[in-house]
Protein backbone atom coordinates (compact mmCIF):
# COMPACT_ATOMS: atom_id res chain seq x y z
CA UNK A 1 0.00 0.00 0.00
CA UNK A 2 1.33 3.75 -0.76
CA UNK A 3 2.41 5.77 1.92
CA UNK A 4 -0.94 8.11 1.21
CA UNK A 5 -3.10 5.27 1.77
CA UNK A 6 -1.38 3.43 4.31
CA UNK A 7 -1.81 7.13 6.00
CA UNK A 8 -5.69 7.87 4.80
CA UNK A 9 -6.48 4.32 6.17
CA UNK A 10 -5.03 5.16 9.41
CA UNK A 11 -7.19 7.86 9.78
CA UNK A 12 -9.99 6.35 9.30
CA UNK A 13 -8.88 3.77 11.86
CA UNK A 14 -8.55 0.71 9.58
CA UNK A 15 -7.14 -2.15 11.15
CA UNK A 16 -6.46 -4.99 9.15
CA UNK A 17 -7.09 -6.11 5.31
CA UNK A 18 -10.38 -3.83 3.59
CA UNK A 19 -12.85 -6.61 2.29
CA UNK A 20 -13.99 -4.49 -0.67
CA UNK A 21 -13.75 -1.10 -2.79
CA UNK A 22 -15.64 1.74 -0.54
CA UNK A 23 -18.02 3.91 -2.32
CA UNK A 24 -17.36 7.82 -3.00
CA UNK A 25 -20.64 9.57 -4.12
CA UNK A 26 -19.12 12.76 -6.25
CA UNK A 27 -19.56 16.47 -5.18
CA UNK A 28 -20.84 18.10 -7.95
CA UNK A 29 -19.98 21.63 -6.45
CA UNK A 30 -16.26 20.60 -6.54
CA UNK A 31 -16.16 18.70 -9.69
CA UNK A 32 -15.72 19.93 -13.38
CA UNK A 33 -13.87 19.49 -16.69
CA UNK A 34 -12.22 22.15 -18.48
CA UNK A 35 -11.17 21.60 -22.25
CA UNK A 36 -9.21 24.23 -24.67
CA UNK A 37 -8.67 24.16 -28.10
CA UNK A 38 -6.27 26.18 -30.93
CA UNK A 39 -8.70 28.21 -32.62
CA UNK A 40 -7.23 29.12 -35.85
CA UNK A 41 -3.98 29.71 -34.42
CA UNK A 42 -4.73 33.22 -33.47
CA UNK A 43 -5.91 31.96 -29.38
CA UNK A 44 -6.52 28.97 -26.98
CA UNK A 45 -10.23 28.65 -26.69
CA UNK A 46 -11.73 27.27 -23.29
CA UNK A 47 -14.82 25.81 -21.99
CA UNK A 48 -16.19 23.81 -19.23
CA UNK A 49 -18.26 20.64 -18.23
CA UNK A 50 -20.20 20.56 -14.85
CA UNK A 51 -22.50 18.78 -13.20
CA UNK A 52 -21.38 15.74 -12.66
CA UNK A 53 -23.20 12.79 -11.57
CA UNK A 54 -21.38 9.33 -10.55
CA UNK A 55 -19.49 7.63 -7.84
CA UNK A 56 -15.91 6.34 -7.47
CA UNK A 57 -15.41 2.65 -5.69
CA UNK A 58 -12.14 3.04 -3.78
CA UNK A 59 -10.08 0.11 -2.58
CA UNK A 60 -7.72 1.80 -0.23
CA UNK A 61 -5.81 -1.83 0.26
CA UNK A 62 -5.36 -2.33 -3.66
CA UNK A 63 -5.97 1.02 -5.65
CA UNK A 64 -5.80 -1.06 -9.31
CA UNK A 65 -9.07 -2.64 -7.75
CA UNK A 66 -11.08 0.59 -8.18
CA UNK A 67 -13.23 1.97 -10.31
CA UNK A 68 -15.05 5.07 -11.52
CA UNK A 69 -18.42 5.95 -12.97
CA UNK A 70 -19.12 9.17 -13.93
CA UNK A 71 -21.25 11.30 -15.96
CA UNK A 72 -22.50 14.96 -16.81
CA UNK A 73 -25.40 16.75 -19.13
CA UNK A 74 -24.14 17.73 -22.16
CA UNK A 75 -25.72 21.45 -21.99
CA UNK A 76 -23.93 21.66 -18.68
CA UNK A 77 -21.32 22.87 -20.85
CA UNK A 78 -20.23 26.43 -19.92
CA UNK A 79 -18.05 28.21 -23.04
CA UNK A 80 -18.14 31.66 -22.14
CA UNK A 81 -20.00 33.10 -25.20
CA UNK A 82 -23.78 32.02 -25.61
CA UNK A 83 -23.51 32.18 -29.46
CA UNK A 84 -20.17 29.22 -29.13
CA UNK A 85 -23.04 27.33 -26.97
CA UNK A 86 -25.53 27.48 -28.93
CA UNK A 87 -23.18 26.76 -32.26
CA UNK A 88 -21.82 23.63 -30.09
CA UNK A 89 -25.10 22.50 -29.34
CA UNK A 90 -26.12 22.31 -32.85
CA UNK A 91 -26.28 20.34 -35.31
CA UNK A 92 -23.00 21.04 -36.63
CA UNK A 93 -21.31 19.45 -33.36
CA UNK A 94 -23.47 17.77 -30.84
CA UNK A 95 -27.09 18.44 -31.63
CA UNK A 96 -27.74 18.35 -28.39
CA UNK A 97 -30.55 17.90 -26.21
CA UNK A 98 -31.83 17.63 -22.79
CA UNK A 99 -30.80 14.00 -22.17
CA UNK A 100 -28.22 13.70 -24.27
CA UNK A 101 -24.82 12.73 -21.41
CA UNK A 102 -21.29 12.52 -21.52
CA UNK A 103 -19.85 9.09 -19.26
CA UNK A 104 -17.00 7.75 -18.25
CA UNK A 105 -16.99 4.38 -17.26
CA UNK A 106 -13.10 2.98 -15.59
CA UNK A 107 -11.75 -0.57 -17.78
CA UNK A 108 -8.94 -0.43 -15.75
CA UNK A 109 -6.36 1.33 -13.50
CA UNK A 110 -2.63 1.41 -13.78
CA UNK A 111 -0.75 2.43 -10.61
CA UNK A 112 2.10 4.55 -11.46
CA UNK A 113 3.67 6.09 -8.51
CA UNK A 114 2.57 6.40 -4.63
CA UNK A 115 -0.29 8.68 -5.23
CA UNK A 116 -0.65 8.60 -9.88
CA UNK A 117 -2.26 6.39 -11.34
CA UNK A 118 -3.38 5.83 -15.47
CA UNK A 119 -7.45 5.11 -15.55
CA UNK A 120 -8.25 3.48 -18.87
CA UNK A 121 -11.83 4.06 -19.14
CA UNK A 122 -14.58 4.40 -21.91
CA UNK A 123 -15.68 7.47 -23.04
CA UNK A 124 -19.02 8.26 -24.30
CA UNK A 125 -19.67 11.46 -25.79
CA UNK A 126 -22.29 12.51 -28.85
CA UNK A 127 -23.35 8.64 -29.23
CA UNK A 128 -19.57 6.93 -29.65
CA UNK A 129 -17.60 5.51 -27.17
CA UNK A 130 -13.74 5.70 -27.65
CA UNK A 131 -11.69 4.20 -24.83
CA UNK A 132 -9.67 7.22 -23.57
CA UNK A 133 -6.08 7.16 -20.72
CA UNK A 134 -6.41 9.69 -17.91
CA UNK A 135 -3.51 10.67 -16.26
CA UNK A 136 -4.49 10.70 -12.27
CA UNK A 137 -3.48 11.90 -9.54
CA UNK A 138 -4.95 12.10 -6.08
CA UNK A 139 -5.00 15.29 -4.34
CA UNK A 140 -5.55 14.63 -1.01
CA UNK A 141 -7.63 11.74 1.19
CA UNK A 142 -8.61 13.04 4.68
CA UNK A 143 -11.97 13.35 6.99
CA UNK A 144 -13.53 16.80 5.43
CA UNK A 145 -13.57 19.55 7.95
CA UNK A 146 -16.81 21.09 7.00
CA UNK A 147 -18.57 17.76 6.71
CA UNK A 148 -17.56 16.74 10.39
CA UNK A 149 -14.84 14.74 9.60
CA UNK A 150 -16.45 12.59 6.56
CA UNK A 151 -14.29 10.79 4.48
CA UNK A 152 -13.26 12.82 1.15
CA UNK A 153 -10.61 12.39 -1.35
CA UNK A 154 -10.06 14.34 -4.55
CA UNK A 155 -8.14 13.50 -7.89
CA UNK A 156 -6.64 15.38 -10.80
CA UNK A 157 -6.26 14.01 -14.22
CA UNK A 158 -5.94 15.29 -17.61
CA UNK A 159 -5.83 13.55 -20.98
CA UNK A 160 -6.13 14.77 -25.00
CA UNK A 161 -8.52 13.30 -27.03
CA UNK A 162 -9.08 14.75 -30.54
CA UNK A 163 -12.57 15.47 -31.01
CA UNK A 164 -13.04 14.15 -34.70
CA UNK A 165 -13.10 10.89 -33.44
CA UNK A 166 -16.52 11.49 -31.11
CA UNK A 167 -17.86 12.74 -34.78
CA UNK A 168 -17.20 16.62 -33.17
CA UNK A 169 -14.71 17.79 -36.21
CA UNK A 170 -16.68 20.47 -37.74
CA UNK A 171 -14.24 23.29 -39.21
CA UNK A 172 -10.44 20.92 -38.41
CA UNK A 173 -8.02 21.07 -38.43
CA UNK A 174 -8.45 25.08 -39.00
CA UNK A 175 -10.11 25.24 -35.36
CA UNK A 176 -7.61 22.27 -33.29
CA UNK A 177 -9.07 18.74 -33.10
CA UNK A 178 -6.99 18.13 -30.36
CA UNK A 179 -8.79 18.87 -27.46
CA UNK A 180 -6.96 18.96 -23.91
CA UNK A 181 -8.34 18.13 -20.80
CA UNK A 182 -8.08 18.83 -17.37
CA UNK A 183 -10.28 17.23 -14.78
CA UNK A 184 -10.37 17.65 -11.08
CA UNK A 185 -12.97 15.78 -8.93
CA UNK A 186 -13.86 15.65 -5.17
CA UNK A 187 -15.90 12.89 -3.45
CA UNK A 188 -17.67 12.35 -0.03
CA UNK A 189 -17.93 8.36 1.41
CA UNK A 190 -21.27 7.49 0.67
CA UNK A 191 -23.14 6.53 4.48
Amino acid sequence: MNKMLLAAALAFGATGALAAPEKYTLDPSHSQIVFSYNHLGYSTTYGMFSGFEGDIMFDEEDPAASSVNVSMPVMSMLTGWEKRFEHFMSGDFFDASEDDMVSFTSTGINVTGDTTAEITGDLTVNGVTKSVVLDAAMNKMAGHPMKDGQPWVGFDATTTLMRSDFGLGKFAPAVGDEVDVTISIEAGKAE
